[in-house]
This record gives structure tokens, C-alpha cells and sequence, in this order.
């Protein structure tokens, strides 16, 4: 009870900034081996210079088959996909693929439907927890309503870089692929279920990456926060 209190009571003063509305999440889910996938990345790249925006590359590893693996895709991105796709009752996962706060989604090359989504969640009506970091290693949830079925608190860390990879193999050989916002890691840190909760925040295994943490309904469900580390 004390620590309970005491969490509230920080989440209580915290600065005005950190009580502003969250930002709309938008995540590109693209293969370096997807001939259609170079024109999504930089449509992306063009969301993340939007203000109230963060904009994520979850490079995925099921085109590795046709002779070139992807250089930034993990199984666990391919792994959120598909929950996603199961949530949004989609016939199967696909690229380039956009989901908006986890919760509408669209091909990737459907730049005028994304942007309809986007400002569709930025001004749709929300309640969300406080979210505050203390220290480098620990982020605070405070008080709000949890989504039917739980929710869960997800890490994300991204290289905000732009970085050109060079294609030698399969569909886009001897394309140069543009991407911003990639990806690196991601790990589910806990469970929220609508009281104050402090999280311990991982070691970052590269230098330079931006955190992200996002509270989220469980099994892919709607993103109830987002917040970008300081």
C-alpha cells in the first residue's frame, strides 16, 4: 500500500507535458524482399516527422524465401503481425501493412486512407493512464480504466535513423531499400490492470536507439498510451 501510494503521489506532480494527449501510434509492417514495400517506407518516413506522431518499422521475415533475408526482421515482429492480423480478423498477415493505434489498419501504399486514420485517432475521444519515466531504467503507469481482457506494457526501441540497404537477392535485387524508424527490440514488460505500476526498463543492447513504451489491450488489441523516453 505504501509503494502504491507513493507511485501515485509521483504520478500525481508530474509536468504538464506528460499529461498531454498521447501521440497516435503508427506502425509499417515491410520486408526488404517486398517489391511493393520501398514506396511504403517512405511514406513512413514522411509520417515521422509529424508532430503527435510515432512512427515504427517492424521489418518482417516470411519473403526471406525468395533468396534475400530481410537485415532488421526478427520472428517477434512477425509475431505482433499476426496478432494483429487474428484481432482484426484479416485472412492472413501481408505487406506493406499499416496499423493505427492497434486498433484500424491499411495497406501501406493506401497513403490517403493511413492519413484518414490518423487524424481519426488523434482526435478521437481518450482517457489515458499518466505515464512517467524515473531514471534511466524505470517507467510508471498511473490510474485509468484497463481494457476488457487486460492490458499489457510493451518496450520498443527503434533506430530513429534513416538507413539504405542494398538488395542483392530476390524481388528487389540491386534496389537500394530506404528505412527510418526501425525497430530493434521489443519486450513485453508486464501487466497492467488500471492501478499505479512501476516497470523496470531493460539494458538497450545498441547505442542510439529511442524508447517507446506503449500500453496496449492484450493479444494486439487498441493502444490505450504511448510515450517517447526523454
Amino acid at each position: 500500500m505504501r509503494k502504491a501510494a507513493l507511485l501515485s503521489l509521483v504520478l500525481c506532480v508530474l509536468p504538464m507535458a506528460a499529461l498531454a494527449r498521447p501521440p497516435v501510434v503508427v506502425e509499417l509492417f515491410t520486408a526488404q524482399g517486398c517489391a511493393s514495400c520501398g514506396e511504403a517506407n517512405a511514406y513512413l518516413a514522411k509520417l515521422a516527422e509529424r508532430e503527435g506522431v510515432i512512427a515504427l518499422t517492424f521489418p518482417v521475415d516470411y519473403w526471406d524465401y525468395l533468396g534475400w533475408s530481410d537485415t532488421f526482421a526478427r520472428p517477434e515482429f512477425t509475431a505482433r503481425q499476426k496478432a494483429y492480423v487474428e484481432r482484426l480478423e484479416l485472412r492472413e498477415p501481408y505487406t506493406p501493412q499499416v496499423v493505427v493505434d492497434g486498433h484500424a489498419q491499411a495497406g501501406g501504399l493506401q497513403t490517403e486512407k493511413v492519413d484518414r486514420l490518423v487524424a481519426q485517432a488523434a482526435r478521437a475521444p481518450v482517457d489515458p493512464p499518466d505515464m512517467a519515466f524515473i531514471g534511466p531504467r524505470r517507467v510508471d503507469v498511473g490510474t485509468g480504466k484497463p481494457p476488457r481482457g487486460g492490458a499489457e506494457v510493451w518496450m520498443i526501441r527503434f533506430d530513429p535513423r534513416e538507413q539504405d540497404v542494398l538488395v542483392r537477392k530476390g524481388d528487389n535485387k540491386g534496389q537500394t531499400v530506404q528505412h527510418r524508424n526501425v525497430v530493434r527490440e521489443i519486450e513485453r514488460l508486464g501487466v497492467w490492470r488500471g492501478r499505479p505500476t512501476a516497470y523496470r526498463l531493460p539494458q538497450a543492447e545498441e547505442e542510439g536507439l529511442e524508447t517507446v513504451v506503449v500500453v496496449q489491450a492484450a493479444n494486439g488489441g487498441r493502444i490505450v498510451t504511448a510515450a517517447l523516453k526523454p
